[in-house]
């Protein structure tokens, strides 16, 4: 004889709103078992995201949080190029942008000119730095002589200290048929003569770091860098000193 319970249980499963409820409580359990899945799937996900965002930042760190703005800069606008482009890349070394816009050789041999006074506010803010690059940077009609580049070395020992770092360059250099109308014909080489004969002369203790180099297409106006050609400046100053 059929039990009971058994008989109720086939009838019931005959009828439609009960066959419906078994069928809504199947699809909870179904749901119940995937929705866990995509939340951690979902975690598992945003950890993945989290670590790259991670890994980025940790690849803009260039030098260890003792060196970060542990290096000035002197020169002109075109070192401002590079100073943008190298802090827009993620450089950590080295001082961003600072208003030298114009400051060619002149604006750097008298000791207490208003750009010395300006470096003088970045070093107050970031600490006296251990190193400095110096560009040697001209106007075509002053340009600038061996003696004036050594007042800028003895100078930048006088706001720093003796035993300070010093790199020098000149201003970047362009594509052969390109002239920057503010240096002149012949003006940025001229930059790159003078930075190596300071390096090469030991009584001066400095050292050349290379040449920078512009693209035609990395020039905005015949001079300056566009966004492009800080960037690639910015690249090649973070391969030079971190």
């Amino acid at each position: 004889m059929t039990p009971w319970s058994v008989q109720q249980g086939a009838v019931l499963g005959k009828h439609p709103l009960v066959r419906a409820a078994v069928f809504v409580g199947a699809l909870a359990v179904v749901f119940a078992m995937v929705v866990p899945s995509a939340s951690a799937a979902n975690v598992e996900g945003a950890a993945v995201g989290t670590d790259g965002q991670a890994a980025v930042t940790v690849a803009s760190e260039s030098v260890d949080a003792e060196q970060q703005r542990s290096m000035g800069f002197i020169g002109c606008s075109m070192a401002e190029n590079v100073a943008q482009g190298y802090v827009a890349i993620g450089g950590t070394r080295m001082w961003g942008p600072y208003g030298t816009s114009g400051a060619v050789v002149q604006s750097w041999t008298d000791p207490n000119s208003s750009s010395w006074q300006r470096f003088d506010q970045q070093a107050a803010q970031h600490g006296t730095p251990s190193a400095v690059w110096i560009q040697i940077c001209i106007f075509g009609q002053a340009g600038a002589t061996y003696q004036e580049v050594q007042q800028l070395i003895a100078n930048t020992r006088l706001h720093t200290s003796d035993d300070v770092t010093i790199y020098i360059t000149g201003q970047p250099l362009y594509d052969p048929g390109q002239v920057c109308f503010l240096a002149g014909q012949g003006g940025p080489e001229l930059t790159d003569r003078l930075a190596r004969q300071a390096a090469a002369d030991v009584s001066q203790n400095v050292t050349y770091s290379g040449a920078f180099h512009l693209a035609a297409n990395e020039v905005a106006d015949g001079c300056h860098a566009n966004t492009a050609g800080q960037r690639s400046l910015g690249r090649q100053a973070l391969n030079y000193w971190g």
